[in-house]
């Protein structure tokens, strides 16, 4: 009997490890971008099992490069201590040199941010989807509560109205 995990399929070879569903709440997402990232093998296999945390990272541009900041991944429980990664330590993400100019640009407009969005395994690589957003006011915030609960409200009348 295979083990379960809490990663979910997308089909298509995409497997969904990590979701970071506060990013579109906390954010209004302006453009999404997919990224490799440089991993050591442990991280490899704790991102493969699920364990991983998205809900404070960010990225940043510094010297042509993008880097992950503050994304939790578990260390491997079957590796040796001593061959183990740091769990919150810095990563590089791989974009091409055109996408992170465009990003660089972008990234100094006044209250910009990357957000890691979702990180999963496309083709047996390990991708990240982040997006450029502004963050949301308190408003904009309840805003999306109404508009979401109006939607449930009107899928709630129309299934009592089709019975």
């Amino acid at each position: 009997m295979a083990k379960s995990t809490n990663t979910k399929s997308t089909g298509g070879g995409i497997k969904t490890v990590a979701d970071n569903r506060q990013a579109r709440y906390q954010y209004e997402i302006l453009e999404t971008y997919e990224a490799g990232i440089v991993l050591t093998g442990t991280e490899v296999k704790s991102i493969r099992e699920g364990k991983v945390n998205l809900r404070d990272g960010y990225a940043n541009v510094k010297r042509g490069e993008v880097w992950l900041h503050n994304v939790h991944i578990s260390p491997h429980n079957m590796t040796n201590l001593a061959y183990n990664h740091e769990p919150r330590r810095i990563r590089k993400l791989l974009l091409h040199k055109q996408e992170i100019r465009k990003l660089i640009g972008q990234e100094e407009q006044k209250g910009l941010t990357l957000v890691p969005m979702k990180m999963y395994l496309k083709g047996g690589r390990v991708k990240v989807s982040f997006g450029l957003g502004r963050g949301k006011k308190l408003h904009d915030k309840r805003d999306s509560l109404k508009k979401k609960q109006d939607k449930r409200d009107m899928a709630r009348a129309m299934k009592s109205a089709n019975r």
